[in-house]
């Protein structure tokens, strides 16, 4: 069957999506090689490269900002507790007995009620510490502008501390993508900007289908 198509993500919310995804890896790498966690790039081009990326990701995140305020696709990312115990259902029980999903998607709705509190955590919280424990560490190492050593261990310890949390959540970002009407429903989505509009009894038949 066949079902109409609704355009979700503009072309600058996917381009802001994957790049931030390719700045969010490259920082990870390189954060932990620097952490000798592992030897890749070379402690020196780690520690150049996890900089230059730390910079785009703000300049990013400014650009972003304000694109979200001007278009108001802010109000994506509100928490919300509409259906909250439902969508709590689901992901819990529901999602492995094919019931419908108990939110949909459109232009100013596409995250549902955990989604929401998930990704406002993300941008009130997490990565506004990376970001400034992350300059408080970088300009520590620069004689003309150096910071007491003590606060240094603590804003080294925060960062990393955050960096796990941002690689947790990337890890169940990426199994959530495989939770739409299809498993790759989701990213084909985040590509060509359009999702296709099921209704509830819909979802779970073609859920169960494919």
């Amino acid at each position: 069957m066949k079902y109409p198509k609704q355009l979700l993500y503009t072309k600058f919310e996917r381009f802001w999506h994957w790049s931030q995804m390719l700045l969010v890896l490259l920082l990870t790498l390189t954060g932990f090689e620097i952490h000798s966690s592992f030897s890749f790039f070379g402690f020196e081009r780690a520690v150049r490269l996890h900089s230059a990326a730390a910079w785009s990701f703000m300049g990013l995140a400014v650009v972003s900002i304000f694109w979200m305020l001007v278009t108001h696709q802010y109000k994506n990312f509100i928490p919300t507790k509409y259906k909250l115990k439902e969508q709590v259902k689901y992901y819990t029980s529901g999602i492995f007995s094919g019931m419908p999903h108990p939110t949909h998607k459109s232009m100013y709705n596409k995250l549902n009620p955990l989604q929401r509190i998930v990704y406002a955590g993300l941008l009130i919280l997490i990565f506004p510490v990376q970001i400034v424990t992350g300059i408080a560490y970088m300009y520590y190492h620069y004689p003309q502008n150096p910071l007491d050593a003590g606060g240094l261990t603590l804003a080294a310890g925060t960062h990393t501390f955050g960096a796990f949390l941002v690689v947790a959540f990337v890890i169940v970002h990426m199994y959530m993508t495989t939770t739409g009407y299809s498993v790759s429903s989701n990213i084909k989505a985040m590509i060509s900007g359009f999702e296709k509009e099921i209704g509830q009894e819909e979802t779970k038949s073609e859920t169960q289908s494919e």
